[in-house]
């Protein structure tokens, strides 16, 4: 996950809710729908709020409701509430449903409460972050999702490589580290590439080794 700002939400979704002040999510016409997700993406630089693989389509996602219509309807239109997510099948957003999702891409600890690896596994770091990973099926093993982890490792590699990093060595420069990991988090006209944040993820645990090998060696 990469942490979403959310900012001002679409003119058109704030019109309407002045109109329809007992309105909710279910009564949105089609069009404000696809404005809520294009203001989204663009929060989001493309990429889907959970797993961060490219959203190259705006009509290849939906408006994912975090705290679920369900749990809470009160914050069915929301804006603050509603992210984009890839339509994959039992993963994200169409894993979601209605359960509670303890940590989420609105909260900064969702860069650092989970690990991701060169395998494309990804491993929770705590309680709430390994409900996270069950919850949006997100491939903590290859039995619960494959077709993601091996996605996610040959487009990792696929980026590390273009950065003339060989995945099966790693990097001990740390201060080209830094620099890799400032590159990729910064966007190329308004997106990001596909699992950039997971490999930006990677690299800061490659960095945090580095340094505490090079301190232990002292």
């Amino acid at each position: 996950m990469r942490t979403i700002s959310k900012g001002t939400e679409p003119p058109s979704l704030r019109d309407w809710k002045r109109k329809k002040t007992n309105g909710h999510y279910e009564d949105l016409d089609a069009d404000i729908r696809r404005d809520i997700r294009e203001y989204a993406l663009k929060e989001q630089f493309y990429l889907c709020a959970y797993c961060c693989q490219k959203i190259e389509d705006i009509d290849a996602c939906h408006n994912e409701h975090i705290e679920a219509q369900k749990l809470n309807p009160q914050r069915s239109l929301d804006f603050t509430n509603i992210v984009g997510s890839c339509n994959t099948h039992n993963q994200c957003g169409n894993a979601h449903k209605s359960q509670e999702l303890p940590l989420t891409p609105l909260m900064a600890e969702c860069e650092t409460e989970l690990r991701f690896k060169i395998s494309g596994r990804v491993e929770g770091l705590s309680d709430r972050a390994t409900t996270t990973i069950q919850v949006l099926n997100l491939g903590d093993k290859e039995i619960n999702n494959r077709a993601l982890i091996e996605k996610r490792k040959q487009l990792s590699n696929t980026l590390l490589w273009k950065n003339g990093i060989n995945p099966d060595q790693g990097l001990e420069d740390e201060e080209l580290l830094k620099v890799l990991i400032d590159e990729l988090g910064q966007p190329q006209e308004g997106q990001l590439d596909a699992f950039a944040p997971v490999v930006i993820n990677i690299l800061q645990n490659w960095l945090q080794l580095s340094i505490a090998q090079r301190q232990n060696s002292k």
